[in-house]
C-alpha cells in the first residue's frame, strides 16, 4: 500500500462528510466522540491553549521545559507547515503517516458517513490517540477560536492559557478585539487557573469578566507576573519567584513574551519544582518550525545567492505583521541590507493590514501564487489591489520564479518569505525535496 496515497484519498474523502451549512456548535464533535467512547475524557493532564498569536510558541516552549525537567509530553496543534502528521506528538514522538492512516481510518468508520467537518474528524482522531498514549501531560492548542472549536469539549484541563488577542477570523469570532476575546475566554473552566498573556486592555476586561462568571482564577502578565529584557538575557518575575533566563531559541521579542507565559503556566502547573536550570535549558533548547526561521541548508537554499539572509514566517494577520516588522528591523540593524518581501495569503486574510507595517523598509514586494493551495489569494489581483491601497507590490507566478529573479540582480538581501503556513511550508518542502506538491495537506490557515 502507498501509503501517502491511501492517506491522500482518505482526507479527500471527509469532504464528503461535511456540512452543508456551516453552525457553530459542538453537537457534531460530541456525537462522534460518544461513539469513541469518550476519549477525551481520558487523557493525561491537560493545558488548553487558546489565543490569536503565538499560541503553537507558547506550546512549544511548555514542551521545550516539561521535556527538560523529564517529563513525557503529547500534544495536539494546528495548522502543520507540510504533512497533517506534524500534528500529532504522542509521548514525545510525532506520530508516522501509516499510524496516522490507520487512525483516521477507524474514526471515520465509527462516523458512519454522517456530517462532520474535517478539522472535528481530525480533533477526534487526536482525542482518540492521546487517550491511548501514556504521557505526563497533553499540551491542548485551540484552532479556529474557543467556546465551539472542536477542542473544547475537555471539561476539566488542569490549566487554561489565552494567548496574545487581535483581530483574524473575524467572520466567525466577531469583527472586534472585545468579541474576539469573548470566543477565547470561553475555555476558562471553574476553579481551573487560567494563565493570561499580556493583553490589550480591551481583551483583558473581557477574559477577566469571564474568569469571574466562571470561577476561574487568572494568573495575568503585566499584574502577576513579568518579563524584563536585557542585553543577553530577561527576568521573568511574581511573587514567589525572580528568574534570570537566557534569550530563547526563538527570535523576537514577542517569543520572548510567549516563553514568559510558558514560565508562568509552569509556576502554576504543581506537580515539578520551578527549577531554573530546566527552564533555562528548554529555552536554549525550543525548536518551532515556521517562525522567524532561517532557510536550512538544503535544494532551494543552495541555488541562491550565499549572502543572502533567507527568513520563513507564518503570520497572517495585524498583530503578527507588527512583531514581523519590528523583528526584521532589529536583524538588520548593523547590516543594512535591502529587504524583499515575497508572500502568499490566504483568501480570508486581508494582505495590506499584514504587509502595511513594512511599507517603509521594503525595497520590494512580491506576491506570488502557490498552485497546491486552492485557498490562496491570486497573486495578480492581490497585486493590483494592494498597490491601489498604497503598498506597491508585484506579482510572480511562483515562489521559486520570484527568488531566481530576485537572484539575478542581487547579491546581498534580506529575503522574507512570509504570509502563510502554506508558503512556510511550501518553502521547506522544495528546500528538502527539490519540488512543491502537498501530498495531504489537510487544512492550513
Amino acid at each position: 500500500m502507498n501509503i501517502d496515497k491511501s492517506l491522500k484519498t482518505l482526507l479527500n474523502r471527509f469532504d464528503s462528510y461535511h456540512p452543508s451549512r456551516i453552525d457553530l456548535t459542538l453537537d457534531r464533535i460530541i456525537r462522534l466522540l460518544r461513539s469513541l467512547g469518550q476519549p477525551h475524557l481520558k487523557l493525561p493532564p491537560v493545558i488548553h491553549v487558546a489565543g490569536t498569536n503565538g499560541k503553537g510558541s507558547t506550546i512549544a516552549f511548555l514542551r521545550a521545559i516539561f521535556e527538560a525537567s523529564g517529563l513525557v509530553v503529547s500534544a495536539y496543534t494546528s495548522p502543520h507547515l507540510i504533512q497533517l502528521k506534524e500534528r500529532f506528538l504522542l509521548g514525545g514522538r510525532t506520530i508516522s503517516n501509516y499510524d496516522l492512516y490507520n487512525l483516521l481510518n477507524e474514526v471515520e468508520i465509527i462516523n458512519d458517513g454522517k456530517e462532520i467537518t474535517e478539522y472535528e474528524i481530525i480533533t477526534a482522531a487526536a482525542f482518540l490517540s492521546l487517550s491511548r498514549t501514556k504521557a505526563d501531560v497533553v499540551l491542548l492548542e485551540t484552532g479556529l477560536g474557543g467556546r465551539y472549536d472542536a477542542t473544547n469539549v475537555v471539561d476539566k484541563p488542569i490549566l487554561t492559557v489565552i494567548t496574545p488577542i487581535s483581530l483574524d477570523h473575524e467572520i466567525f469570532l466577531g469583527p472586534d478585539i472585545a468579541s474576539i476575546s469573548a470566543e477565547k475566554a470561553a475555555i476558562q473552566k471553574k476553579d481551573v487557573p487560567s494563565v493570561v498573556a499580556y493583553q490589550p486592555t480591551e481583551a483583558f476586561n473581557v477574559i477577566e469578566d469571564t474568569a469571574l462568571k466562571v470561577g476561574a482564577p487568572v494568573f495575568r502578565g503585566g499584574r502577576d507576573w513579568f518579563t524584563q529584557k536585557k542585553a543577553d538575557s530577561f527576568i521573568y518575575k511574581s511573587k514567589k519567584t525572580t528568574l534570570p533566563l537566557p534569550i530563547p531559541n526563538l527570535i523576537g521579542f514577542h517569543q520572548i513574551q510567549n516563553a514568559s507565559t510558558a514560565i508562568a503556566c509552569i509556576e502554576m502547573y504543581k506537580k515539578i519544582d520551578l527549577l531554573d536550570k530546566n527552564i533555562a535549558n528548554g529555552l536554549k533548547n525550543v525548536n518551532w518550525p515556521g517562525r522567524f526561521m532561517a532557510l536550512p541548508d538544503g535544494n532551494l537554499r543552495k541555488k541562491l545567492p550565499k549572502k543572502w539572509s533567507i527568513w520563513l514566517d507564518a503570520g497572517h494577520n495585524e498583530a503578527a505583521g507588527k512583531v514581523l516588522a519590528k523583528t526584521v528591523r532589529q536583524i538588520n540593524t548593523e547590516s543594512l541590507l535591502p529587504l524583499h518581501i515575497i508572500f502568499c495569503m490566504l483568501e480570508d486574510k486581508d494582505p495590506s493590514i499584514f504587509l502595511r507595517p513594512f511599507i517603509k523598509y521594503a525595497s520590494s514586494i512580491t506576491a506570488v501564487d502557490l498552485p497546491d493551495e486552492p485557498r490562496s489569494h491570486n497573486p495578480q489581483i492581490a497585486s493590483v489591489a494592494l498597490t491601489k491601497s498604497g503598498i506597491k507590490t508585484g506579482w510572480d507566478h511562483s515562489l521559486e520564479a520570484s527568488l531566481y529573479n530576485l537572484s539575478k540582480t542581487l547579491n546581498e538581501a534580506h529575503i522574507l518569505i512570509c504570509g502563510s503556513h502554506a508558503i512556510v511550508g511550501a518553502a521547506l518542502l522544495i528546500n528538502s525535496k527539490g519540488t512543491l506538491g502537498r501530498a495531504y495537506s489537510g487544512v492550513s490557515s
